[in-house]
């Protein structure tokens, strides 16, 4: 028979890492299987001011790096897989991968979420040719150039700043007359000269010769349309949660995340839920690393029960 984990960790974002540390420091066998890079949305993100105590000019890259060697340093295995199926119900939880099956007394799912698309013609079609979804891994491809922004979130807004220091100007695009980013951000993003609104609009469409050229903008209010020239569309209108694999597993919002109590719980005694995965307010990375703190140490007192 093989190894049977405390605690498998399904994801190696901030919640993943997170979790993998403190289940591993509290001297559980610990597994993070994460199909990917490291660190989820966080490596996209050139830099990271909002995490207490982060070093001065510090990138998503580095803090997930650290927060890695943290895990090696407590003997955390990683495993790079795909899981394609998981059996929640018994006391033994299997996660089931393309080339191995690993069983585990908890499991923590922490899968995060990903960009959702805008919707407008012709998106896909230009992704990766004009159309973006990440700022810092694409902003110097337009430098010196003009881009829209789609959306009026906080990513979005910080993003649109972020991109002022290679573009020429940036247009944000926002389907309500004001925006719903944090009020620091939309001081700095008022006061920046490179950036332009465009009010109670979507795109419509997507136009160009094989790159992007332009968009076509549909004013909401009076119906009207009109072409705006830009050489790249940067989307950030939200995320859709990585929760295929647990729809009738455990119970998820109408949205498809996952709910849990404050404990990280779900409806499975020894499943949790931590980060962008779960019903929450916030979704920054240090939610995501409280969520995976709390997520194993709930997960070694469920254990602690079973013996």
């Amino acid at each position: 028979m093989g190894k049977i984990y405390d605690t498998i960790i399904i994801g190696g974002g901030p919640a993943g890492l997170s979790a993998g540390l403190y289940g591993a420091r509290s001297r559980m066998s610990t597994l993070v299987i994460e199909q990917g890079k490291f660190g989820g949305q966080i490596v996209t993100t050139d830099e990271v001011e909002n995490y207490p105590g982060c070093e001065k000019n510090s990138t998503g890259s580095s803090i997930i790096a650290r927060m890695k060697e943290q895990c090696d340093g407590f003997g955390v295995e990683f495993i790079k897989e795909t899981v394609v199926e998981v059996c929640l119900d018994g006391d033994i939880k299997k996660a089931v991968c393309n080339k191995n099956t690993y069983e585990g007394k908890t499991i923590i799912i922490a899968t995060g979420a990903y960009p959702r698309q805008s919707g407008f013609q012709n998106e896909l079609e230009f992704r990766g040719k004009g159309v973006s979804y990440c700022a810092t891994c694409d902003a110097d491809f337009f430098t010196d150039l003009d881009v829209a922004v789609i959306g009026g979130g906080d990513s979005a807004i910080s993003e649109a700043i972020y991109l002022t220091k290679f573009c020429e100007s940036v247009t944000v695009i926002h389907r309500r007359d004001a925006l719903r980013a944090a009020k620091s951000l939309q001081e700095r993003a008022f006061n920046n000269p490179k950036i332009k609104f465009i009010w109670n609009s979507i795109p419509e469409k997507a136009f160009g010769d094989e790159i992007l050229e332009g968009l076509v903008i549909k004013n909401k209010v009076t119906g009207e349309t009109s072409e705006l020239k830009v050489d790249g569309c940067f989307v950030f209108v939200g995320y859709i949660p990585i929760t295929e694999l647990f729809v009738g597993k455990v119970n998820l919002s109408e949205d498809k995340y996952i709910i849990t109590d404050d404990d990280m719980k779900t409806n499975i005694p020894g499943v949790f839920a931590a980060g962008d995965v779960r019903v929450k307010s916030l979704r920054q990375v240090i939610t995501a690393a409280a969520d995976g703190a709390i997520a194993a140490t709930t997960a070694e007192k469920y254990i602690e029960s079973l013996e």
